[in-house]
Formats: C-alpha cells, sequence, structure tokens
C-alpha cells in the first residue's frame, strides 16, 4: 500500500484471529464465495486538556436514527491513504455523514500517502483524527497502537444496528472471519478492515493465451513458461522492486503449498528457526532462480510499484505479485481487452503439502478510530455508513474490490480481476491462508524481510541460505526485543 497501493504498499493489512480457531477462521472466509476483489509514543496528558485542539465532544442523545449517540453538532475528521483505492468512495460515504447531520460542520476529509509522517506528531500531541484509514508504504504499525492502548474499541459500533436492517447487528453483516481480524487478544475489535483482498500472482490472460500456455501448476511447468516468455521477448517476471515486501503476497502461500500452512503460523508466532523450515529453503531457491536465469524484467529492482505495474500492463511482464488493489491502481495503463486474472502460487511438485489453488486472502485497508480522537463516536458512525450496502455496492463499483460487508454485489457487473477473485476463491476452498506477520509485526515484515532480505536476493545481490540466516536473525532480534508486544495463533 504504499507507496501507493492501496494497498500495497501496506501490505498489511491483517490482525488478530484470537478467539477464533485459525482453522475455523480459515474455512469460513473461505466459504463466503466472494472477494473483492507501522512505533508512536503516546502523551496521555494531552487528551485531557481543555484547549481546543484537545477536548473531546460530548456525547449526543441515542435514538433509533443515531444508536451510537453521535453529538449532532461535533465535528468530524477523516483522513484516507490515498493509494489503489483512491479518496472518492469515502467522500461519497462522508456525504451521508453531511446529510444526516446538518447541524455538524462538513466533514473535514483529507487523502494522503504520508500517513506515519503526517499523524505521528498528531498521535503524540493528543490531536489524533476521528477516523484514520491506516494503510500505505507509512501504515501505522498496529501491534503498536493496540499495545500502548491508542485505539478506540470498536465493539460499539459491531453491537449497533445495521444501516439496511435494525434488526441485524453490524457485526452480523460482515464477512467471515472479518471481525476477528481485527482483534489481538480478546473480545475487543480495534481494526475495521473494509476490503476484501486476494493476494496472488496476477497476470493477462490475453498474453497468457498468446504463448497457448496455462498457468503453471508446478515449478518445473513454470519454468518452461518463462522460457517461452523470455524468447518471445517478453519478462517473464517482474515486482516492484522499491516495495519488495510484495514478493511474500505469492511468496508465502507457496511456502505453505509446499510445506503446510503450520510453517507460517511458526513464522507469525516468532519461533526459533522457524525460517529455517525446508519449505522455506524451497520456495526461496525456486524465486532466487527467476532472478539467476533472467527471468525478471531487467530494472526490476528500482521500480516502485507504479513502474512495475506500467511495465507488467504494457506486457513487458507476464506475472506480477500483487492485491487485488490492482485491478483499480493499474486501470489507466490496463487495456481493455487485458482479461485480467489472478491465481494463487505455483507449486513446487505433486508432494506438496497443500493442493495447487493454495492462495492468500483476507480482510484489507485497515480503519482505526483512535482512543484519543476528539469525535470517536461520530468516527464509529461514519464505519457504519460505509458498511451500508449502498456504499459496499459504491466502493465495488468504483475500486472493483469487494467490501467486508457480506453481500452488496447484486446488480453490479464484476470485473475481469473480480470475477477472477471469485474463481480463485472458489478453487482454493478451505486451502486459504492468512499470514499475519504483516500486520502483528509491521518493521519486521516491511522494512527488515522485504526490503532488508528479500530484495537483495531478488537483485541476486544474496543467496536463499544467506537471506534466510539474516531473516531468521531478524525475527530472533524481534522476538527478544521486550519492547515489542507479540501475538500468537491460538
Amino acid at each position: 500500500m504504499g507507496s501507493t497501493s492501496a494497498h500495497n504498499d501496506t501490505v498489511g493489512t491483517t490482525t488478530g484471529t484470537e478467539g477464533l480457531g485459525r482453522r475455523d477462521l480459515i474455512k469460513r472466509s473461505a466459504a463466503i464465495g466472494l472477494i473483492t476483489v507501522p512505533t508512536m509514543g503516546f502523551l496521555t496528558s494531552c487528551a485531557s486538556g481543555d484547549s481546543d485542539d484537545t477536548k473531546k465532544a460530548e456525547g449526543g442523545k441515542k435514538t433509533k436514527d443515531n444508536p451510537l449517540g453521535v453529538n449532532e453538532t461535533a465535528a468530524l475528521e477523516v483522513v484516507i491513504f490515498n493509494g489503489g483505492f483512491g479518496e472518492q468512495y469515502a467522500k461519497d460515504a462522508e456525504a451521508k455523514y453531511n446529510a444526516k447531520f446538518p447541524k455538524a460542520p462538513k466533514v473535514k476529509h483529507r487523502a494522503t500517502q504520508k500517513i506515519t509522517t503526517e499523524l505521528q506528531p498528531r498521535f503524540n500531541g493528543g490531536t489524533p483524527p476521528d477516523l484514520i484509514d491506516n494503510s500505505g508504504a507509512e501504515q501505522m504499525d498496529m501491534g503498536v497502537l493496540v499495545g500502548k492502548k491508542q485505539l478506540l474499541d470498536l465493539t460499539p459500533l459491531m453491537d449497533a444496528p445495521s444501516v439496511d436492517d435494525p434488526a441485524k447487528k453490524v457485526r452480523d453483516t460482515l464477512r467471515p472471519g472479518v471481525l476477528e481480524m481485527g482483534q489481538f487478544e480478546g473480545d475487543p475489535v480495534w481494526i475495521m478492515y473494509y476490503a476484501y483482498t486476494v493476494y496472488g500472482v496476477w497476470y493477462s490472460q490475453k498474453l497468457l493465451d498468446s504463448l497457448e500456455v496455462k498457468y503453471p501448476e508446478t515449478w518445473d511447468e513454470m519454468l518452461a513458461v518463462c522460457k517461452k516468455a523470455k524468447a518471445k521477448g517478453i519478462a517473464p517476471w517482474t515486482y516492484a522492486g522499491k516495495h519488495p515486501y510484495y514478493i511474500p503476497f505469492s511468496l508465502y502461500p507457496f511456502i505453505a503449498k509446499i510445506g503446510g500452512r503450520e510453517v507460517l503460523d511458526k513464522i507469525d508466532n516468532l519461533e526459533p528457526n522457524a525460517w529455517k523450515d525446508p519449505a522455506v529453503k524451497q520456495a526461496f531457491e525456486c524465486y532466487y532462480e527467476l532472478a539467476k536465469k533472467g527471468y525478471i524484467l531487467k530494472g526490476t529492482p528500482g521500480m516502485d510499484h507504479i513502474q512495475s505495474q506500467t511495465a507488467w500492463t504494457k506486457g513487458e511482464a507476464l506475472f506480477i505479485p500483487n492485491g487485488s488493489w490492482v485491478e483499480n491502481e493499474a486501470a489507466a495503463t490496463m487495456p481493455k481487452d487485458f482479461n485480467l486474472a489472478v491465481s494463487g502460487p505455483t507449486g513446487l511438485d505433486k508432494a506438496d503439502k497443500m493442493p495447487f489453488g493454495t492462495i492468500w486472502a483476507s480482510g484489507g485497508e485497515p480503519f482505526i478510530v483512535p482512543a484519543n480522537a476528539k469525535n470517536g463516536v461520530g468516527g464509529m458512525e461514519q464505519l457504519r455508513i460505509m458498511l451500508s450496502e449502498e456504499s459496499s455496492k459504491n466502493f465495488t463499483k468504483q475500486v472493483k474490490s469487494l467490501t467486508a460487508f457480506n453481500g452488496g454485489t447484486d446488480g453490479i457487473e464484476l470485473t475481469p480481476g473480480l470475477k477472477s477473485g471469485v474463481a480463485a476463491l472458489k478453487l482454493a476452498g478451505d486451502n486459504v491462508v492468512n499470514p499475519r506477520l504483516q500486520d502483528w509485526y509491521v518493521k519486521l515484515q516491511k522494512e527488515q524481510i522485504g526490503i532488508g532480505a528479500l530484495g537483495e536476493m531478488m537483485a541476486d545481490r544474496a543467496t536463499p541460505t544467506e537471506t534466510i540466516k539474516k531473516i531468521q536473525d531478524f525475527a530472533d532480534k524481534a522476538a527478544k526485543d521486550q519492547s515489542i508486544k507479540k501475538y500468537k495463533h491460538q
């Protein structure tokens, strides 16, 4: 989210699932049938100040039409990550808030890619916005925010009646697993993941067909496709070289496919020697082979996500690891007949622990309400509006991605990428994985594993063995660092 990606450069975006067994969550999430598609201190003393900057709005009267008790005259400030999903969907939902509370000032809206740069000083000063789309390359570390008690518990939102059906609570309208992703320990819901993202290997079905090949299911088949593409003047692969934490979008489920989802669980849990599992070594060696054989678009290590995606949509490269936001983010350069498609990672061979089709899918676009927000209740009400069928449909039509709202696609013609994502989830069945490293330990995942290690390996500046040792050292240091709050799969 980062960069500019809706995500991506964020990559991140997911969260705890305590209270629900991982396998149960995965099964429930997979049953959906549809998809859509970083530390800060906290000066608590500032929260109690009487200045206009820090004074919290008084609560309003709770009524049938105002179940959360929003102060009808209080200002509301929203900050949106301006990435692959843009900001219009949020503006549209804010217009509904304005209409509902006409006595309040017009919602103060800002879109930016500099989430941490712009918001960390405000958190430190006790004057954060009321609702934040915490995404992108500068995503604030969710684990740190939760650990330092800087977020408002969203349970009141989850227990409030939904906009469309007052007989249903908001929690009952969400896709399976989404609410649990917003939990870290116990029942509080700290994060509302608004989008539903499918991660994998994306490609043009038209270009693949022109090579007269099918998406490869084994690594030998992948190498054969790469050889054929290169012979035709097409680079087999590219990726966001400046944001190499995109690589895990296909690499992590590849590791799980080879060695089983428990390998990813051990990695997430920061267990000793987790990165020394044979499945990790095999997956790394395969990806390193792409670099050694010249199967990566020249110049890729110096490209950001937009540059690599543009080269890819122009047909200069066949495959790219990405998330479902890419359909919207790359729309300006994607030919109408591109026929966007996505697949889970190519496997190693028939001895893999998980079947072909294994894929990473999870909630994305994490929205948070700061504990010190002046109008936190208004922030929750804005989220309640966004989780209505009308706002959900509007998001899906605008950005080609589904939301956390379990529905909202009636009457909408699904785009090629969406259709392919739905098919990929159907093929995956229960074999959906959801690595948590990227939201539990953002710095470890993005700066250390991604930029510090994987990026070097894929640029052929480090071997798989050297890369694994480096990553294991990073993970071990994080595990021993008492200033980092730890989370584990239950």
